[in-house]
């Protein structure tokens, strides 16, 4: 495989969040790598992760952070790759903070942003970015969506089915 993903956590706290992120990463066969780094308490290091990532082999970086989120933003600032924000549910509002905080990003510092504690969108929307030059990838994701389609289909005889018993 090509490139890598990072997945980056404001704090440990979020991995149960990203946890579905990275198993969606690894089920395709993208490599990942999983590092907990916050925006606000370590904020050089933060930086200088997303200054050397694409040195290092990344090509995607998924953000996860909650509340004053601005791990995404932090991240995207300092780098040309493109940035996947994950909202993170808190404890307070819900996760609107953290949705808002990660979305609304100043012009020329774009973070693609999922729903709140949308982890395994962020996955597939970064293996997305990585099957526009990875063959593989873009199968895996047709059929990805082939079966999503199988299943509703199936979901929608059983339905048929027990409307038909009334």
């Amino acid at each position: 495989m090509g490139k890598k993903v990072a997945v980056i956590m404001g704090s440990d706290s979020d991995f149960p969040v990203v946890a579905p992120a990275i198993k969606k990463l690894k089920a395709f066969g993208v490599e990942v790598e999983v590092r907990v780094m916050s925006a606000h308490r370590t904020p050089e290091a933060a930086a200088e992760f997303s200054k050397k990532a694409k040195e290092e082999g990344f090509a995607v970086i998924i953000a996860a952070a909650g509340k004053a989120a601005h791990l995404a933003g932090v991240l995207a600032a300092h780098t040309t790759l493109p940035v996947v924000g994950i909202p993170v549910k808190s404890s307070t509002l819900d996760g609107l903070d953290a949705l808002l905080a990660t979305a609304q990003m100043p012009s020329g510092i774009p973070v693609a942003t999922v729903a709140i504690d949308g982890a395994e969108n962020a996955a597939i929307l970064a293996i997305q970015m990585l099957a526009l030059s990875d063959a593989v990838l873009a199968e895996k994701l047709s059929a990805m969506k082939a079966e999503m389609a199988e299943g509703v289909a199936k979901k929608n005889e059983a339905l048929q089915a027990r409307i038909a018993e009334l």
